[in-house]
């Protein structure tokens, strides 16, 4: 149990530095939406370094070790953390739904300081909600005295806002984001049937070309989809408990809370994954970064773009 949980501890923290990394680094990537899967990454990052490792001490463990005030500071952070990739998923839904709906006005509508305001609402939403939430103690109003299971620091909501927080913080959101890809894989579609019809009709290396970006966004689109998808799976088992828990007077075993959270804790570790299997500069950039290659002069201006130059 030990060394699988901390595989997926040292999975999540790597991995998503190495996103960070790339993007950050190299100036290609560089792009609005590259901003708003660095930001994730950087969510997912802090969440496998200062919210997995004492999770994994609580599970195997059995026990909480460090007291009250730092269990309410680890489940405040944990939330924040959640909330925050959420948002961010929201508002990549936005951005690909414009880069494949409306590509031609796409770059004047998605700027990098739209995707910066984007950042910023997201982390900032998610921290005032979840700090007032918490500091108003609204989410156990009315369950004075219960304590599931004395030294588990596990986080109860009552019947309102279990129901409540969990359809602002993920069954809202994931409709948003479905209702947004549904209509954008439907305008994907069609585009590809046009592109189909152009490339019989265009021979010449420039008409290629001009068709290479929106070929490009169409696998970026792909990559997030899945990433959302993959979200969705890790997170709904947990967040339907959330809503059923509170009715049931929260009679859910501690073991079984925990390995659901554990199962939403490993989306943090799946990204970057499916980055390494569907992002060829995610590849090329890690290769960077293992040869060292990033620390040599004028290395950020190195193309990390497959057949790029």
């Amino acid at each position: 149990m030990y060394m699988f949980l901390l595989s997926g501890i040292l999975i999540t923290v790597c991995g998503n530095l190495v996103v960070i990394i790339s993007i950050s680094h190299f100036k290609q990537l560089h792009t609005p939406t590259n901003l708003l899967v660095l930001s994730m990454a950087v969510a997912d990052f802090l969440l496998g370094l200062f919210v997995m490792p004492f999770s994994m001490v609580r599970t195997v463990e059995t026990c909480w070790y460090f007291g009250d005030t730092f269990c309410l500071l680890h489940s405040s952070i944990d939330l924040i953390l959640s909330t925050v990739s959420v948002f961010h998923l929201i508002f990549i839904a936005i951005d690909r739904y414009y880069a494949v709906c409306d590509p031609l006005l796409y770059t004047s509508k998605i700027t990098m300081h739209v995707a910066w305001f984007f950042v910023t609402i997201s982390w900032v939403a998610a921290i005032v909600y979840i700090d007032t939430l918490i500091y108003f103690e609204g989410n156990t109003e009315g369950m004075e005295g219960f304590d599931p299971c004395p030294g588990d620091c596990i986080i109860v909501f009552n019947a309102v806002w279990g129901t409540l927080d969990t359809m602002l913080t993920f069954f809202l959101p994931c409709s948003v984001m479905l209702c947004l890809y549904t209509k954008i894989f439907t305008v994907a579609r069609r585009h590809s049937r046009e592109i189909s019809t152009m490339e019989d009709q265009m021979q010449s290396i420039e008409g290629k070309k001009r068709l290479a970006p929106r070929s490009k966004d169409r696998k970026a689109t792909k990559t997030l989809s899945i990433v959302i998808g993959v979200f969705i799976l890790c997170w709904l088992p947990y967040f339907v408990n959330s809503v059923m828990d509170p009715y049931v007077h929260s009679s859910t075993p501690p073991i079984v809370v925990d390995a659901l959270q554990w199962l939403g804790y490993f989306n943090s570790g799946c990204n970057p994954i499916i980055y390494g299997f569907f992002y060829p500069w995610f590849q090329k950039a890690l290769n960077l970064i293992l040869t060292c290659e990033i620390f040599n002069p004028e290395s950020s201006l190195i193309s990390v773009y497959s057949g790029s130059h």
